[in-house]
């Protein structure tokens, strides 16, 4: 068994929260290896393995290729920093990729912090894509919150490192 997070990141955030995850779950014993999408690609999932995925969200759900491009325009204009991972494919593919395999899995996401209504949250539709795939949730699906400035709020890192070690409390009682 193998845990895996595996993010989508336009302007770091989500990459941020996936690092902070993978903290999480490696402190409280559970090694995670932390990918981009474009990383993920060439690391083969296995049945039993643990997948936490996770997306900024764009337009109420998972980015397509409008919304980020749009992000894109978006950083230039207001002189922002794309992630590296950012030219990379976007978690909707990644996962579209995946064929069915048994394990289980946790979807999270970055939005900005408001309410979810107005908001949306990508972090359901990896819930659904992951359980479409025959993985099994570990934890509701989890939003980290973003100022309106495409900054992470302060206490999210901390926030996210604390569920990564909950993640593995969840993993620790079954492993073989």
């Amino acid at each position: 068994m193998a845990v895996v997070v595996v993010y989508e990141s336009m302007y770091g955030n989500t990459h941020q929260i996936a690092r902070a995850i993978g903290r999480g779950l490696t402190e409280a014993h559970i090694p995670a290896e932390v990918f981009s999408v474009d990383a993920a690609r060439d690391r083969e999932i296995r049945s039993g393995d643990v997948l936490v995925v996770g997306a900024p969200t764009h337009v109420h759900g998972l980015s397509r290729d409008s919304t980020r491009k749009a992000a894109a325009k978006e950083a230039q204009k207001n002189e922002l920093e794309m992630d590296p991972a950012a030219q990379g494919p976007a978690v909707r593919d990644w996962l579209a990729s995946l064929g069915k395999i048994t394990g289980r899995a946790a979807a999270f996401d970055t939005r900005i912090k408001a309410p979810a209504l107005f908001t949306g949250r990508a972090s359901h539709t990896i819930a659904r894509a992951l359980r479409r795939h025959g993985f099994e949730l570990l934890a509701e699906p989890e939003s980290f919150l973003v100022t309106s400035t495409n900054q992470l709020m302060p206490e999210e890192e901390a926030r996210a490192r604390q569920w990564g070690a909950d993640l593995a409390a969840k993993i620790l009682p079954i492993q073989p």
